[in-house]
């Protein structure tokens, strides 16, 4: 069986807040202008918003500007922001800090991106956009020239083995004049791309967190409507950068989450346990008491900021949203520069395209400098120093960004760059071991019972999705220097060494039916042996009010 192929003007990898505004963006410049363009996305999850994972909270600056009267059209933004907390935490107590304006979220609103991103899926297709999902992106195409020629979607049905079942159904072809990457954080095809085209030539490496949250429905005298909490300190090391979220959303909801940056020293440490144990800590385990835990996820965030951001397009494309990097570290929002970005993106292509003369591989060269002239660039550059400087510690950290903030005001002479996250992993031998409490079950879990809230499925009978390039290594290198961090780091129990009855012959196993669809693992494994590629379509979470 061959693969079918579909031709469009342009095609949309990820269903996300990014993708899903370059897709209204250039409907309404079609509709504006009397020319009909063929759009298309894509969208690997089972429906959309399936794999959206956020804190949030919501600047609606971008979708102000896209969708003027949201309020009108129901858009689930239903959460004012009243009030700002900012705490720092030693083991036993908590001191309030004051608020650092990049945190301010006066005007800004508590939300699930999740739902945000299925209102933004309803309005595309109420444009007649065609939006897919359950359909996986798995393989750029290129012309004979060597631009980019489209993308296809994942064979259906194959085994284990690697052979083909009876349910085998091969993958379609979609070939667009422009392909627009939306995929995320850390994306597979994006990261082909990233090396095919030499993207990162002239930037500084990306840097990233790993993000877990968890969905409570808490007693109703605990609860406050639009109530923001961040803190800092406990349970990290100083020299580990991390913080944590607590959001009151509406119907007695709180969404709380622990952010780690994924450039941490020790081996030992598990980003999932310390969430856990910041959640027994006596300012915040009694907010939980008498709750219930609703849902559980996790996704790595980008943290790079303005000097990470990659060159944006190629030949026959362009990079969209957090594909690219444009999250606010210290302002923790990222969802209205994804935005801005893919509605750039759009008017760039639109430009490109609308006289119907441009054929095949079109680079919307116009994008970069389109999207250097709006908010987006300004507001990174301000803030670019802030997230490198706690490379020195978490004290140098908040000395240096209230020195950058209040006397430099983000013009600070100076650009402080970044290192490859897996480069930073210290020798087991040399760490300090880390001893986390057993959970409790009631406000603590572990790590299964969590995977099971996010309701996460994948095909049993299918090829692992999460690759190795070399076998040998996880037990050869990572077991032996660093204790096998992947156990560790992976919020979702993926990564196991298992051992014969007398406990020898180590070996890794991959429980890949439990991938969260995070990508730490791509990340962070200190040789890159681990490569992360798509599962069949519409496999992974599936995040309700997440």
């Amino acid at each position: 069986m061959e693969r079918e192929s579909m031709e469009c003007d342009v095609v949309i990898v990820g269903g996300g807040p990014s993708g899903l505004a370059a897709a209204i963006r250039l409907k309404q410049l079609c509709q504006e202008n009397d020319v009909d363009l063929s759009v298309v996305v894509l969208e690997k999850g089972a429906e959309v918003g399936a794999h959206i994972l956020s804190g949030a909270v919501m600047e609606t600056r971008a979708l102000d500007e896209l969708i003027p009267d949201w309020k009108e059209k129901g858009a689930p933004l239903n959460t004012p922001a009243t009030e700002d907390e900012f705490l720092f935490l030693t083991k036993g107590s908590s001191f309030r800090l004051p608020t650092p304006p990049t945190m301010n979220n006066h005007g800004n609103y508590i939300v699930s991106l999740a739902n945000v991103a299925r209102w933004l899926g309803e309005q595309a297709e109420g444009m007649g956009i065609e939006v897919y999902p359950g359909f996986a992106a798995a393989e750029v195409l290129y012309h004979e020239d060597g631009s980019v020629k489209g993308v296809a979607t994942g064979d259906m049905g194959i085994g284990k083995d690697g052979e083909k079942t009876a349910h085998y159904q091969p993958g379609m072809e979609l070939h667009a004049k422009v392909t627009l990457f939306a995929e995320g954080c850390r994306g597979s095809l994006t990261k082909g791309l990233m090396e095919r085209f030499d993207l990162r030539k002239d930037c500084d490496p990306q840097t990233y967190g790993i993000g877990i949250k968890e969905l409570w429905e808490i007693e109703p005298e605990k609860h406050t409507p639009g109530k923001i909490v961040h803190t800092i300190g406990w349970p990290m090391s100083g020299d580990t950068y991390g913080g944590s979220f607590l959001y009151h959303l509406e119907d007695n909801q709180v969404a709380v989450g622990f952010v780690i940056g994924l450039d941490y020293k020790n081996p030992h440490l598990s980003p999932f346990d310390e969430f856990q144990r910041f959640k027994q800590h006596p300012s915040i385990r009694p907010i939980f008491e008498g709750g219930r835990r609703v849902s559980y996820g996790a996704r790595a965030i980008n943290e790079g900021g303005w000097q990470s951001i990659p060159k944006l397009t190629f030949p026959g494309g362009a990079l969209i949203g957090c594909a690219a990097g444009f999250l606010n570290v210290p302002k923790i929002k990222g969802s209205h520069n994804a935005m801005k970005s893919g509605m750039t993106a759009a008017e760039a292509i639109f430009e490109a395209l609308k006289g119907g003369d441009a054929t095949q591989g079109v680079e919307p060269t116009a994008y970069p400098d389109m999207l250097k002239k709006t908010w987006v660039y300004d507001e990174l550059y301000k803030v670019r120093n802030i997230r490198p400087a706690f490379r020195a510690g978490l004290l140098p950290g908040l000395a240096y960004s209230a020195i950058d903030t209040y006397i430099f005001r983000g013009k600070a002479p100076w650009t402080l760059h970044h290192h490859p996250d897996h480069e930073s992993l210290m020798p087991a031998s040399q760490a300090q071991p880390i001893s986390y409490p057993k959970p409790d079950g009631k406000i603590s879990f572990d790590k299964l019972s969590s995977v099971f809230l996010s309701n996460t499925n994948h095909e049993e009978n299918q090829p692992a999705h999460l690759t190795l390039k070399d076998p040998s290594i996880p037990v050869d290198y990572n077991l032996a220097l660093y204790d096998a961090p992947e156990q560790r780091y992976c919020p979702a129990g993926v990564y196991e060494i298992v051992r014969d009855d007398d406990g020898g012959n180590p070996r890794l196993q991959i429980n890949a039916q439990n991938c969260v669809h995070c990508k730490t693992c791509d990340i962070k494994d200190p040789t890159q042996n681990i490569h992360w590629v798509v599962p069949e379509g519409g496999g992974g979470p599936v995040y309700p009010n997440m």
